[in-house]
């Protein structure tokens, strides 16, 4: 039972990365963009710990935190840049 669920896990998350990079590349907003590589860094947050899950190897949950500081981080200065011109004031 829980084989099936973690493929259907890898597959919703795999789906919704495809679908994030189709906004990414037809976004007519730099917003929407900004969105879509906010959300496909959550996916592949997901992806990891599914991956982490289905192994049985603690390491991708310390990768997972890592992806989530980047994926945060990332987002926050592309975001200021957007807005301001600028990251650093």
């Amino acid at each position: 039972m829980m084989d099936i669920a973690l493929i259907i896990a890898f597959i919703t998350l795999a789906l919704g990365q495809i679908l994030s990079m189709v906004r990414l590349v037809l976004g007519p907003t730099p917003g929407d963009r900004i969105l879509a590589l906010d959300t496909m860094v959550v996916n592949a947050l997901g992806l990891v710990v599914v991956l982490g899950i289905h192994q049985g190897l603690q390491i991708y949950f310390e990768v997972s935190l890592l992806i989530a500081m980047l994926g945060f981080v990332s987002t926050v200065a592309l975001a200021r840049f957007i807005l301001r011109g600028d990251i650093i004031e």
